[in-house]
């Protein structure tokens, strides 16, 4: 009898652990994205508790000229550093793959385990979601056009 309890407690506990939710990945992260027309620059933390920091700041209707490309790289650079102690911490609901605001269907962040890979989605007003690769960084640094 012991058996056919221990047995049936040791199911509802792994049942039970199945259905908690995945605990996202910690750490910090920094990426870019650009086209002809857009140009976006992303910066993420996760911290243990689960709040996730992030700032994507972007230019929309981007010259074609070097010159101005090269000025509003830096601005979005410098915006997303001077502006990176205001963000403020969000929580998202976690699957163990895709990040999404608790209630809302579009996906935020989406994570791949296997290659520890995490891919940023941004919206930028009525154009196309983007996705931009991010890389992990120990600390963030001024420039996150590199990589």
């Amino acid at each position: 009898m012991r058996t056919i309890v221990s047995t049936a407690l040791a199911g509802i506990a792994v049942g039970l652990s199945a259905c908690s939710p995945a605990k996202p990945p910690v750490g910090r992260w920094e990426g870019s994205f650009q086209s002809p027309e857009t140009m976006i620059v992303a910066r993420l933390k996760i911290e243990k508790n689960g709040a996730i920091y992030l700032s994507a700041p972007d230019a929309l209707n981007v010259s074609a000229d070097p010159d101005q490309r090269a000025v509003i790289r830096a601005r979005l650079a410098q915006d997303l550093d001077s502006s990176w102690s205001f963000v403020q911490p969000r929580h998202m609901h976690f699957n163990g793959h895709v990040f999404r605001y608790p209630g809302h269907i579009a996906p935020q962040m989406k994570w791949d385990t296997s290659s520890q890979t995490m891919t940023v989605i941004v919206y930028p007003g009525t154009l196309p979601e983007v996705d931009i690769p991010m890389r992990a960084v120990t600390s963030f640094d001024m420039d996150p056009w590199q990589g």
